[in-house]
């Protein structure tokens, strides 16, 4: 291998996940100023702590409008667009109902149905009113909270990709724990191969390899974040309708896009719609491809005209959807 094919890796935890920067020259300055970019981000984004432009606004729910930066509106103004789609189970302002779970912070347990009502009703994303001459925005119940972590890591990938290929990056990789972007493909190979995790199994355990060029990757899955009571498993995945986890045949869904805020949007959709709604919907949205893994061990690919797939663990039947054929 020559030096300039050699691939050098960068990481940071940021957004409470490892952070890994791939590229083909030794570049600390530019890594540095790769995770300073998104930790500036995060601190726009975050509602786990304040000072944030989005904990800005949440405080103020039922005061009053609270201005923010042109990019964090526009943020807001996409993820509530994405809200209000017919049957979406995508909902930001569901943040009163996550902190009733608690799933992935400690202390997690199943919460009693008046307490899920009482959240609910403050998760109706009409009640988010924007405006678009002061970039402001004001929640209009008190005690609601909006929370854009189900698309902040897409968005920011795609900022980093935008941010390396400025400077002149042809070749490289963004993995933000889950959402991976990718820019170029690596020298002498059919691209950057990114792994398909097996749901509830060791980390390094793989259904398959996604091979993908100037792509983004990103997968959704029940087993990321979730506790177990009496053989009930109670993850993430959460429907704004009745509080509950959305429970149907997968386990996962995995997106293929040029966006990876896309990526985020279409993994909650597409888990919404579940196998067969999802491959319909996808057949109109050429420009998304999608792999859903079921409970009954299934990987099933809506085409594979953006990336290849190859399975390695054969315990799991492979199908790809042609048309109106499997």
């Amino acid at each position: 291998m020559s030096t300039s094919d050699a691939v050098y890796a960068y990481s940071a935890v940021l957004m409470g996940s490892p952070i890994q920067l791939k590229l083909f020259d030794h570049n600390e300055a530019l890594a540095r100023d790769v995770f300073r970019l998104i930790k500036h981000q995060e601190n726009l984004l975050t509602v786990n702590r304040t000072p944030s432009e989005v904990m800005n606004i949440n405080l103020a729910a039922g005061q009053h409008p609270v201005q923010v930066n042109p990019r964090v509106f526009e943020l807001i103004r996409c993820a509530k667009a994405v809200s209000l789609l017919p049957g979406s189970i995508f909902n930001f302002t569901i943040g009163p109902v996550v902190k009733c779970w608690k799933i992935g912070f400690q202390g997690n347990s199943v919460p009693p149905e008046s307490e899920l009502s009482a959240c609910l009703t403050r998760c109706d994303p009409h009640d988010v009113i924007i405006d678009e001459s002061t970039h402001s925005v004001f929640l209009a119940k008190e005690g609601m909270e909006i929370d854009l972590g189900a698309i902040a890591k897409g968005y920011i990938a795609d900022c980093v990709q935008g941010f390396l290929r400025q400077q002149g990056v042809t070749r490289g990789l963004i993995n933000l724990g889950g959402n991976v972007q990718t820019l170029g493909e690596p020298a002498d190979q059919q691209g950057w191969a990114i792994g398909l995790k097996k749901p509830f199994a060791a980390t390094d355990a793989l259904i398959g390899v996604i091979t993908v060029v100037n792509k983004s990757v990103v997968t959704s899955g029940v087993y990321e974040r979730y506790f177990q009571v009496n053989d009930q498993i109670y993850h993430h995945i959460l429907d704004a309708k009745t509080g509950y986890p959305l429970n149907n045949e997968l386990l996962s869904v995995t997106i293929i896009s040029d966006r990876s805020i896309d990526g985020d949007i279409y993994t909650t959709l597409l888990y919404g719609m579940g196998v067969e709604k999802g491959i319909a919907y996808l057949a109109e949205h050429a420009d998304i491809e999608a792999i859903f893994v079921t409970r009954d061990q299934r990987v099933i690919c809506s085409s594979q005209r953006h990336f290849n797939f190859e399975l390695l663990d054969h315990h799991y039947q492979l199908s790809c959807f042609t048309g109106n054929n499997a």
